[in-house]
């Protein structure tokens, strides 16, 4: 009986994860052959460049930034890739017309407001852009283009950036959170009035203590952020290699995971003294658990809330590309973005095997 479960769960390509659930892994876009070719076909036969962010659209479709493309584009319920926003031409050029024919700059991170908008960062243009839902039209709504920090308590279109790496908005909308991670902080756009502050950091590069309160305190590389059902704040640090939750009830930071030190051990342990290795990618579980790409480690992890462990969701610890429906033994190459579905399937961003990935539970019949 042993041997059988062994057989079911490794020799057809499955692996226990989420509290025993088995877990297998499909490739939905993306041949691993990097290049910008297939729109209006199958994604999975299209090519990529390096795919970042990527989010569950309000259409079901899901959208994801496709960075040496300098495009973002949408794969449809039925499988269908298509370009939605740049014309694949590095630059920042466009506002105010067709978002198609704007020019973009690696966009890294993608999100959605309430109203159904796209937003996206472009990190190396240092700015937020926004493309309308109704018309399609591109803007800028945060940033200069210049690398700077400034702007504070005014107008976000006149604010300075310092490479923002990724956007979330919080869970009622009225609040657009920036990592601004060349900055070493998480910004706050007030969705109604267009103002810009700094939300936590104080621009110094140093460790941030559990327990402190958020006013005058540190924060390192802030590069990935996202928001649980309670409306705490979740972000990943990728140069504290470290990931903290914001009590914005009680305004105290958390520590959660990592020590600090870089590195890929820990699995299975006490979450706080586990090794992490530069995340770049955060996203909460509709169970509450909190998924990080841990980027050089090449591996997608989790942190277990209930037992406080960090556990290994997908990925050997080693870089590589082959392929395998088993979680445990599929090869990732520098991942980045990472989305959960409400129905616990993990979306991921194989970033230099130039092709998205999706870790799905397997359901019992019955």
């Amino acid at each position: 009986m042993r041997f059988l479960v062994l057989l079911l769960e490794f020799g057809l390509g499955l692996s226990v994860g989420l509290a025993g659930t088995r877990m297998t892994v499909s490739v939905i876009a993306g041949t691993g052959v990097k290049g910008y070719a297939g729109d209006g076909g199958p994604a999975v036969k299209a090519q990529i460049n390096n795919p970042y962010g990527l989010v569950r659209g309000p259409d079901q479709a899901i959208y994801f930034c496709d960075i040496d493309n300098h495009v973002i584009r949408r794969i449809d319920p039925e499988g269908i890739i298509a370009t939605i926003a740049g014309n694949g031409i590095r630059g920042y050029e466009g506002d105010g017309g067709p978002a198609t024919l704007a020019k973009l700059n690696q966009p890294y991170e993608v999100r959605f407001d309430p109203a159904g908008h796209l937003f996206f960062v472009e990190m190396p243009n240092h700015l937020v852009r926004r493309v309308d839902a109704r018309t399609g039209m591109i803007s800028t709504v945060a940033g200069t283009g210049e690398r700077g920090f400034g702007g504070d308590r005014g107008p976000a279109i006149g604010a300075a950036l310092n490479r923002p790496h990724s956007i979330q908005f919080s869970p009622d909308g009225g609040g657009l959170f920036i990592c601004d991670i060349g900055n070493h902080r998480v910004r706050r756009i007030d969705v109604a009035t267009g103002v810009i502050e700094t939300f936590v950091g104080d621009g110094r590069r140093r460790p941030t203590p559990d327990g402190s309160a958020f006013e005058g305190q540190s924060l390192n590389g802030p590069r990935a952020a996202d928001f649980d059902a309670a409306g705490d704040l979740w972000l990943a640090l990728r140069e504290g290699n470290a990931i903290y939750r914001l009590d914005l009830r009680a305004n105290r930071f958390h520590h959660v995971a990592g020590t600090g030190k870089k590195g890929f051990t820990g699995n299975g342990g006490d979450a706080r003294q586990a090794t992490l290795s530069g995340p770049k990618g955060i996203a909460v579980g509709p169970g509450g658990n909190v998924y990080f790409a841990d980027t050089e480690s090449h591996s997608i992890r989790y942190v277990d809330r209930e037992k406080g462990t960090v556990e290994l969701l997908l990925g050997t610890g080693e870089r590589g590309g082959r392929f395998s429906s088993n979680p445990r033994e599929c090869e990732t190459d520098r991942p980045h973005g990472i989305f959960v579905d409400a129905d616990g399937s993990v979306l991921i961003g194989d970033s230099e095997n130039h092709r998205l990935l999706k870790v799905t539970p397997v359901r019992r019949p019955g």
